[in-house]
């Protein structure tokens, strides 16, 4: 019987995925496509508790982040920071505030990352609200208002009371949330058409 030795045995080669790639952090089939079309991407991150966005230019030294903005900001206006659609089209419309004009006329691409993309959700319900403020967006996205506004959300608390407390005990006025999501949506629209 013959054993192996270190010079018979045929070496192996293993060929691993990018690091980004095995963490399920980056598809590079996605940003190869977003990279060649050359347009500047509309990143939108979301998390348990906010929602951030960034409008990202690429460069070969790196990515430059032209402007960014989360939800947590619209907290100066007024607005509680959640990750919901209300605002989600809020934050589109103060991501387009931030921007100046040359830079929003551009055209963008979305870009939501591992997010599957479902009708009527967040990611489309910011970019709804990114096209409302006149950034340039390639996509035909029709969102009826009543996915958005946020009547629904006290319509829901209306209907379904929660036995340990309030659902939605961290806005402070459920009712009042429509009226203040309008007054919100006209600042942002002001201060959108003054940054022309």
């Amino acid at each position: 019987m013959r054993t192996q030795t270190g010079n018979d045995m045929k070496k192996q080669t293993v060929s691993l995925k990018f690091r980004r790639r095995m963490e399920g952090k980056t598809n590079f089939v996605k940003r190869l496509a977003f990279v060649k079309s050359g347009m500047d991407r509309l990143v939108l991150r979301k998390s348990n508790k906010s929602i951030s966005a960034q409008v990202v230019r690429y460069d070969e030294k790196g990515d430059k982040v032209i402007c960014s903005a989360n939800s947590k900001e619209l907290e100066k206006l007024g607005w509680p920071s959640r990750s919901n659609r209300p605002t989600a089209y809020l934050l589109g419309l103060y991501i387009a505030s931030k921007m100046d004009e040359k830079d929003r006329k551009k055209e963008h691409v979305l870009d939501i990352g591992l997010s599957s993309p479902v009708a009527n959700s967040i990611p489309f319900v910011f970019a709804k609200g990114c096209k409302d403020a006149g950034i340039g967006l390639r996509s035909n996205i029709e969102i009826d208002d009543s996915y958005y506004n946020a009547k629904s959300i006290s319509t829901y608390n209306e209907s379904k009371p929660n036995k340990n407390g309030n659902q939605f005990g961290k806005y402070e006025k459920v009712d009042q949330l429509n009226t203040l999501f309008n007054d919100i949506r006209e600042k942002l629209k002001l201060s959108v058409s003054k940054n022309k």
